[in-house]
């Protein structure tokens, strides 16, 4: 065994590495939503039903935590943390491939696109297209169609509720 005189940085395992900071549960989101579902049941009101769904829709676009998964060239997906299902990670080129999967979802193409992708691979080698990196997975895009329409009939019966 070696003696450790100090002088030695941290083991190769230890460096480079950080920390993430913790996040809040999950368990703590859906206790508001039972609790606005349980406040609507209570008051027999639907209004506070649509509020009910107006966060929950919130929520799945913008604040559930969740992962890039945005593919690489070379295929392999990004495991970087994100908020919400419309969002990628801190990479401008993941969140522009992220925009147009989104655009693609409606039926649509990016009308801000100016150029098509660059695969800016330092060895030049491209196994995934720009197109295919971007496809949203489908749970991720279940939950944002579930999240629209429930955007949509809360929007709606606000509308008539003010009739």
């Amino acid at each position: 065994m070696v003696a450790n005189l100090g002088k030695e940085g941290p083991p190769a395992a230890r460096r480079g590495t950080r920390r993430r900071p913790g996040r809040e549960s999950a368990l703590v989101w859906w206790a508001l939503f039972a609790a606005i579902a349980g406040a609507a049941w209570w008051l027999n009101s639907w209004r506070v039903a649509l509020l009910g769904l107006l966060a929950w829709s919130l929520y799945q676009f913008m604040l559930v935590p969740t992962m890039c998964r945005v593919l690489t060239p070379q295929g392999a997906a990004c495991t970087e943390r994100t908020r919400g299902r419309l969002f990628a990670c801190r990479r401008p080129d993941h969140q522009r491939l992220r925009n147009d999967a989104l655009w693609r979802l409606a039926g649509l193409r990016n009308p801000f696109q100016r150029e098509p992708h660059q695969d800016e691979d330092r060895t030049g080698v491209v196994v995934v297209s720009g197109e295919l990196r971007g496809r949203l997975v489908p749970q991720d895009r279940a939950l944002i169609l579930l999240a629209t329409a429930g955007t949509v009939a809360a929007l709606v019966g606000m509308v008539y509720g003010f009739r």
